[in-house]
């Protein structure tokens, strides 16, 4: 069972929710399929050749991912991001970074239009998306919301490609002084993490004496540096010998 939710602002705000089996509901927004199809066309460009669309998009673990091949108007949206060949009738395709760089531009301009729009604000210090008095958006430079755009593309495309992309909109390095957030491709390391210090080499005892220490009093830490060799100890005149008789 699927049904489509309008959030007010046409196709761009459309949500459809998918009520599954288990009874359990699915969010889903429209993308675009290039997007999809992007992975497997980089996937062949170290082989430089045109290739019918079947021959590229094929995956073992995916292998539902062929449905991609079904959908309306692929031919035309090829065009953003290959160069194509037609040898009897039938269609040959090759990735084309340079085209899929200016596609990805485009992708960045339409949502910088829709950051302004919807009068976000991208300033460097926001760590996350929230929605501010367009006064407050207008003071965002330009370049906070080509990195802020770039940003967003960046989560549906490959490190690589998102590299030559912020090189292509020319964007520079960001401020030393800007802390850089998490990066959500962190790869942990298996290997054990070993301590920087020896801890077995502090004294057990000494520790014990300084907690001991630690909560005696001024009075008290005064008595215990007395020296009291040749005194008696307390305990000495209520002992068994100087007990009276009755």
């Amino acid at each position: 069972m699927a049904a489509g939710v309008d959030c007010g602002d046409g196709l761009r705000a459309r949500q459809y929710v998918f009520l599954l089996p288990e009874g359990h509901l699915h969010f889903a927004t429209p993308m675009d399929p290039l997007f999809l199809i992007l992975h497997y066309l980089m996937k062949t460009e170290k082989e430089g050749k045109f290739q019918p669309l079947d021959q590229v998009v094929v995956d073992d673990t995916f292998p539902n991912c062929t449905l991609l091949l079904k959908l309306p108007e692929l031919e035309k949206l090829l065009g953003h991001v290959t160069e194509e060949k037609e040898i009897d009738s039938k269609k040959y395709y090759k990735y084309s970074k340079e085209k899929t760089l200016k596609w990805l531009e485009k992708k960045v301009n339409q949502t910088i239009v829709a950051l302004k729009t919807n009068k976000i604000n991208v300033g460097a210090r926001v760590q996350s998306a929230a929605f501010f008095p367009g006064d407050q958006a207008s003071s965002d430079k330009e370049e906070d919301y080509i990195r802020y755009a770039h940003g967003l593309i960046s989560d549906y495309i490959p490190k690589e490609l998102s590299d030559d992309l912020s090189k292509h909109l020319k964007l520079p390095e960001p401020s030393a002084s800007l802390p850089n957030p998490p990066s959500k491709k962190i790869k942990l390391s298996d290997e054990p993490v070993e301590a920087k210090e020896d801890y077995t080499k502090f004294n057990t005892k000494d520790l014990k004496t300084e907690k001991k220490n630690s909560k005696m009093t001024a009075a008290q830490k005064a008595l215990a540096k007395v020296d009291k060799s040749g005194m008696k100890s307390i305990d000495s005149f209520f002992g068994a010998k100087n007990k009276k008789k009755i």
